[in-house]
């Protein structure tokens, strides 16, 4: 990655399926670049590409290619377009992006460089991005990139492995259940994991710390049954500022047509602000059921709870 990212063209299009026309300044405000035809109250407001990939598409396709043919609002140089992830953020002068969506579908019919070479770069390196503060950008202007680092704790809830009885299984079994999902994505990911005694006390501290250190996704394990010392969900219900009880139910509902003791999991989901809270069953077996179905939607849980609407 350059040292030095910069801006080397910004275009603009009145109409939408059109080229964009290089032109010596843009203004962004709420809605996106001031007069372009994709400027609205949408999730994709600007476009950017790099001008290294469209140098390696033309290379490739023997095809000579200008800034804004693809299409994108802005073309900058010097930063891995491919290594930037969902949330990233870029700071040009003034102004400051939000990247809510990677690659878009090519209409092909609409598309001059699809019509003659069979292929576009927009599909899977074309970033969209919101606006989240307005301002004016020019070619030469300098880019600061700031990923965006997905925070996920894993909080493992169990007296006796807390007390060295035995080794807790379940919690890292969900870490590399993490990490094989978020392996195929371009998310930034830090997992951290912690172990606490079955401790409501101690749980409340560490999901409230958590959340103050801008935590994204909180897992627990253990402590959902209904035994003197299952305190989880009631700290879970506390801490949460809107609960997501469609997950859970339909975990218990498909495992306990299986096994019907699943029926009595008290486990949770829900947010506080833009951080979510699962509280899964301790075993490894519960833990893999419970994430089976989580993943499918963490994804479009992380986009809801930053407000960003990508339908």
């Amino acid at each position: 990655m350059s040292s030095r990212i910069e801006v080397v063209s910004v275009n603009t299009s009145r109409q939408k399926g059109t080229i964009k026309l290089s032109v010596e300044e843009i203004a962004l405000d709420s809605r996106g670049v001031v007069g372009d035809a994709h400027a609205g109250a949408w999730h994709r407001q600007v476009s950017l590409l790099s001008e290294e990939l469209i140098e390696a598409f033309a290379a490739a396709n023997d095809r000579p290619t200008k800034p804004g043919e693809f299409a994108e609002n802005i073309t900058i140089r010097g930063l891995d377009l491919r290594r930037v992830g969902p949330l990233d953020r870029f700071r040009i002068a003034e102004a400051e992006l939000e990247v809510t969506q990677i690659g878009k579908e090519c209409h092909a019919e609409g598309c001059a460089i699809y019509r003659e070479v069979g292929a576009c770069l927009m599909p899977q390196d074309g970033l969209f991005a919101r606006v989240i503060h307005g301002g004016s950008i020019r070619r030469g202007d300098i880019v600061d990139f700031h990923p965006k680092r997905l925070d996920v704790r894993v909080v493992t809830l169990s007296d006796r492995a807390f007390a060295g009885e035995y080794e807790d299984q379940s919690g890292p079994r969900l870490s590399e259940l993490l990490d094989a999902f978020f392996a195929g994505t371009r998310w930034h990911v830090a997992i951290q994991t912690t172990l606490l005694p079955d401790d409501p006390d101690r749980l409340r501290r560490e999901l409230e710390a958590a959340r103050q250190d801008g935590a994204d996704i909180i897992f627990t394990t253990g402590g959902t049954g209904v035994g003197p010392r299952d305190t989880t969900p009631d700290v879970a219900v506390q801490f949460c500022e809107k609960l997501i009880p469609g997950i859970m139910d339909h975990v218990r509902l498909k495992c306990g047509a299986r096994s019907p003791g699943a029926l009595l999991s008290r486990s949770v989901a829900g947010v506080a602000g833009t951080t979510q809270l699962y509280t899964l069953p301790g075993s490894v077996k519960a833990v893999e059921e419970y994430m089976a179905e989580i993943l499918k939607t963490l994804e479009h849980l992380i986009y809801s709870v930053h407000g960003i609407d990508r339908h």
